[in-house]
């Protein structure tokens, strides 16, 4: 099933590179860059300029990659959902959930990773068939706040994104996520153009995940 191999790749990479740009081609240099850094997940979001054209750009450059996934953030309803998912997008990501969002994916076999603050948000997204729930904000909480969330929904699998740092990310992980979702010190370097600290940076969230996967 395309959907299952899908969420096996996002669990196998572990870190999702939130990518955002002022302009397209910083998007997609940005991109570039995290994968070079070993970073194999892409959350292309849709604030970039063009958002669509990026995706399928970089659906097509790592096509023969089967490490790499790219997936569409930032979506805020199904129309977004579905151009994301005809330019390419792998997995979408919104910060909110949306059931009209999480049928489309449904539909097109497609995992869907709604944004929840809350406990009866994320009872709400698996109901819909949400398979990873993105804790958003994480700053908001913390990594001690997956074992209260896990306490009445065990099945519960954690993307946390925002507040996840190289600092605290094995904190995150002990605590029992599946994956992470980075960006801001990610890719703070690719505003002034510097790509090759980006790709820096993202081998250092490699390493670091190696390490506490014990690879």
């Amino acid at each position: 099933m395309k959907k299952v191999e899908r969420l096996s790749k996002l669990k196998a990479c572990g870190i999702v590179a939130v990518v955002r740009g002022t302009t397209s081609q910083e998007a997609l240099e940005a991109s570039r860059a995290i994968v070079r850094g070993g970073i194999k997940g892409i959350e292309l979001t849709f604030t970039v300029p063009q958002a669509a054209e990026v995706i399928a750009e970089l659906a097509n450059d790592y096509q023969e990659d089967q490490e790499v996934i790219i997936g569409a953030g930032t979506v805020l309803d199904a129309v977004t959902a579905r151009l994301a998912i005809m330019a390419g997008a792998e997995y979408i990501v919104s910060p909110t959930f949306d059931r009209e969002t999480a049928e489309i994916c449904n539909l097109y076999q497609v995992p869907y990773l709604p944004g929840c603050m809350t406990i009866t948000e994320m009872k709400e997204a698996l109901k819909s068939g949400a398979d990873i729930i993105k804790l958003f904000p994480g700053s908001a909480y913390g990594p001690s706040i997956i074992s209260a969330f896990k306490a009445p929904l065990p099945q519960l699998n954690i993307m946390p994104t925002g507040g996840v740092s190289l600092e605290n990310m094995s904190e995150w992980f002990n605590a029992g996520v599946v994956a992470v979702g980075v960006g801001g010190n990610l890719l703070a370097p690719a505003a002034s153009g510097d790509f090759e600290k980006v790709t820096a940076v993202a081998s250092q969230y490699v390493a670091k995940l190696n390490d506490i996967r014990g690879n």
